[in-house]
């Protein structure tokens, strides 16, 4: 009988000790928990973004996943992945915190004290991030406070037992239900007016309790506010980085990038272009949320198995010579015939003449990056020191790096994985030893060295395509960053390779466009495509998934003519 025990059929109230049938409970920990976050994030607009509750649990979560979870995101979810990340954080805080209110709502100090357990883990995980400073558990005990406060005002306004009787429609001072949830009850006639008692409320115009409607004004009212501070929090941190970011005037390159070659495309609609475009530029990395820095508080530190250690603030390496490049990056994620890489044209000062001037120690073969939230990267010393363009990159693509790409600072290496050579948002570079210190993947079961694998990808026609008989172009790109690609060939049907037409390139760095003519006759057919590189080495068939240092294989697709 809509969920009324025995006893209340009985008495008319509820047993004593009981919680309340109702969602009040729920409602009251998620609106508790809202608030923390939205008061959080507007506390971290002045300590700091990533000092935010979500953020810094997020990143130990993010942290603390275990090396297939993560490869699983990234295959599931791709450049989404901390997006998705962050909507089951969210999901799982949100059931903890209907448990929290429903906790709240049988006892205040048992509610109380979940609040307590779950301010001390963001206040441990704030203050044991990698750059956290005194204030970052400032707001994970501000939202927590508040939180506790909000959970005091709700059960006040709502408490957990309701007296409804003959006589009695509600107490809003004492033990307090939905009357709907308990039938209809008509006062006996005769009976003193329920507004005339001290601490006996009537119903308001819609059916419900005034206890019932503060509690749903201050419930849902905290949900809103926490709807607007969350993303308002974050936004006022973004737009002070974003004004630094517009502010920037990068030098001109002392040594520009080559000119474009007039073949650098095979003309082909369907091909990635060449460069590029910075919003499609992929971005794969492990912070929750994009660290946001302002170029006055960037520093770098380069120390460690050197000599003369290095501190330089962003003017100081704006000061410097640049080198412009085009240079192309990939993800040690990316499947065979996957979209994790892309090429672009960066700004930024040469590493080897900073560690030239550090004088590593001959013993020192990595140089360990760290990011500003903590991650590290451990790149081959003599890759940094062999001529390649390692770059130091403050611009893309003729503008200061993207928030999301790096700024202020980011190194771009060619011919290396990014996880073992492309930090982001970088403050910090270590000269070590491998044998001493295993970086971020490293520690996860990816290899230490991880140069680029030969590779080659059809981008047109898509797989599945329907086409017409008939001349159809096929075409797409190949890389070997570092050694270049020298030919690529394309096969239908398992049958004999047939070379491509490949597109000018300014350097070895980059990838290639190619282009073959394929006369389709009708049927299902099966196109492949293998790449060489001027070492001779031909793109391998063994299929291999990305751990530990990058996938192998033939990029294949189907496809059907008639």
């Amino acid at each position: 009988m809509g969920g009324i025990d025995m006893e209340t059929q009985k008495t008319g109230r509820p047993a004593p000790g009981r919680p309340p049938k109702q969602w009040y409970g729920e409602l009251a920990g998620v609106a508790a928990t809202a608030l923390a976050l939205g008061l959080g994030e507007l506390v971290a607009a002045a300590t700091g973004g990533p000092s935010a509750p979500l953020v810094v649990v997020g990143g130990v979560a993010v942290d603390a996943a275990p090396t297939p979870v993560k490869e699983f995101a990234v295959a599931v979810f791709y450049t989404y992945d901390k997006l998705a990340l962050q909507a089951g954080i969210v999901l799982v805080l949100a059931v903890f915190a209907a448990f929290i209110g429903v906790l709240a709502m049988r006892r205040l100090w048992y509610g109380l004290a979940g609040v307590a357990v779950f301010g001390t883990i963001g206040v441990l995980a704030s203050a044991t991030r990698p750059s956290a400073t005194w204030a970052y558990p400032l707001p994970t005990v501000a939202g927590a406070l508040a939180a506790a406060g909000l959970l005091v005002l709700l059960r006040r306004a709502l408490p957990r037992r309701a007296a409804v009787s003959a006589q009695d429609l509600g107490d809003d001072t004492g033990p307090d239900t939905d009357v709907a949830a308990q039938g209809t009850h008509t006062p006996v006639q005769g009976a003193s007016s329920p507004s005339s008692k001290a601490g006996i409320s009537v119903l308001d115009g819609a059916g419900r309790p005034p206890g019932r409607r503060r509690f749903l004004a201050l419930a849902v009212g905290a949900i809103g506010a926490a709807a607007v501070a969350v993303p308002g929090g974050r936004r006022l941190w973004a737009q002070r980085v974003a004004a630094a970011r517009a502010a920037v005037v990068l030098p001109p390159p002392s040594s520009p990038a080559p000119p474009l070659p007039a073949k650098v495309s095979v003309g082909v609609p369907g091909v990635e272009p060449f460069v590029t475009r910075t919003a499609d530029f992929y971005r794969i990395d492990t912070a929750l949320t994009v660290p946001q820095m302002e170029p006055k508080d960037w520093r770098l530190r380069i120390h460690g198995r050197v000599k003369r250690p290095l501190t330089l603030t962003y003017e100081q390496l704006l000061a410097r010579p640049m080198v412009e490049r085009y240079i192309t990056l990939a993800c040690v994620s990316n499947e065979v015939g996957g979209e994790l890489v892309g090429n672009a044209r960066w700004l930024g000062v040469p590493i080897k003449d900073l560690l030239d001037e550090v004088e590593p120690d001959d013993r020192a073969d990595q140089v360990v990056s760290r990011s500003v939230d903590g991650y590290t990267a451990g790149t081959p010393t003599a890759a940094l020191r062999d001529g390649r363009d390692a770059l130091l990159a403050v611009g893309m693509n003729g503008e200061p790096l993207p928030v999301e790409h790096g700024f202020p600072v980011r190194m771009v290496v060619p011919g290396l994985y990014g996880y073992v050579s492309a930090t982001k948002w970088l403050t910090e570079l270590e000269l070590s030893r491998f044998a001493d210190f295993s970086a971020y993947w490293v520690r996860r079961d990816y290899a230490a060295l991880a140069p680029v694998k030969t590779q080659s990808r059809i981008d047109t026609p898509a797989a599945g395509k329907r086409l017409e008989p008939g001349l159809v172009m096929v075409a797409g790109v190949a890389w070997a960053q570092h050694r270049g690609v020298s030919a690529v060939d394309v096969r239908v049907d398992d049958g004999p390779w047939q070379r491509a037409q490949l597109a000018a390139v300014p350097s070895v760095d980059t990838w290639r466009q190619w282009s073959w003519p394929w006369q389709a006759t009708p049927g299902e057919h099966r196109l492949q495509v293998r790449a060489t590189d001027n070492t001779g080495l031909v793109q391998t068939g063994k299929v291999h998934k990305p751990l530990p240092d990058g996938a192998t294989g033939r990029h294949t697709i189907k496809v059907t003519v008639d």
